[in-house]
């Protein structure tokens, strides 16, 4: 594997980071994960633009163009020589004194891993995963605003510890309202009487790449979307769940704390989507490559 560094393709061993780096002294860094299908990142320039709001809302000069981590990240390809990959892009605050101030940054880490990527076992999509509801709540908007794809994790770690604990392959988090809010690494949706429901952003969520992908298919299928609160309850009573994220795409949950949802197994609204979901991958890599 060759890493990314700051301008440079370096074997993993010799992709080092500073211990003053305030990435690793204090998580200040900003972060985007992608997924690439036959060579080509899906929704790059969504991911982008996300990772743009993100260095604005934390006050970090992005060290490069956009096109220019664009093209840093096609290559992280080539030179890996890969096609199905997963591809983190991480940018901390970089090297500096000890202290929170990050005047005392220089410059920004650049840090681009490209791997192969394994799917998930087939059996998750058939038969559907378990989420736990997790104590930990998420972060309060005004603690720390949601939009920001930060490297600071240690909310969701505390709440994947819990969700490991329960024997749950996803912890799913409250707002400080006690409405649904997302999962440690994953948005959720549900579907009641033909309806898609999902937590809308001002539950202080992160606005997921993959989640607004899914949105626009479900507008373009005809199925009614509410962006709306949502209470545990709900999603016990849900004829359909499932989670979203990049890698996973579109996940069937048939279990939340052990409890059965709906039919004990993935529902047709859930298949239509991840149906469509792949067929607008492929849709989307054939205007790319054109």
């Amino acid at each position: 594997m060759l890493v990314y560094l700051d301008g440079h393709f370096v074997a993993r061993e010799q992709a080092l980071v500073s211990v003053f780096d305030h990435g690793f002294l204090y998580g200040d860094g900003i972060y985007e994960t992608m997924r690439a299908y036959e060579g080509r990142l899906f929704l790059l320039k969504k991911h982008l633009a996300r990772l743009k709001h993100s260095a604005d809302a934390i006050s970090l000069r992005l060290p490069l163009s956009l096109e220019k981590i664009g093209e840093a990240l096609n290559e992280s390809l080539i030179v890996n020589k890969l096609q199905d990959a997963y591809v983190r892009l991480h940018i901390s605050r970089g090297p500096g004194d000890i202290g929170l101030d990050p005047v005392s940054c220089a410059a920004p880490t650049v840090v681009i891993v490209a791997k192969p990527f394994h799917d998930y076992p087939e059996s998750y999509y058939e038969q559907g995963i378990n989420v736990a509801i997790v104590k930990t709540r998420r972060n309060h908007p005004l603690a720390l605003d949601p939009s920001i794809k930060g490297t600071n994790f240690l909310n969701n770690i505390l709440a994947k510890i819990e969700s490991l604990k329960a024997g749950a392959y996803e912890g799913i988090m409250l707002n400080w309202r006690g409405h649904v809010a997302e999962g440690t690494i994953s948005n959720i949706f549900m579907i009641k009487r033909g309806i898609l429901y999902t937590p809308n952003i001002d539950t202080g969520i992160l606005e997921g790449v993959t989640r607004n992908f899914v949105l626009r298919i479900a507008k373009r299928k005809k199925i009614p979307v509410r962006e709306t609160a949502i209470l545990p309850r709900n999603l016990f009573a849900a004829d359909e769940c499932f989670i979203t994220n990049t890698t996973m795409e579109i996940m069937p949950v048939t279990t939340i704390d052990r409890k059965t949802v709906g039919g004990g197994k993935p529902g047709p609204f859930t298949a239509l989507l991840h149906h469509t979901y792949r067929k607008e991958i492929h849709a989307c890599l054939k205007m790319q490559a054109s």
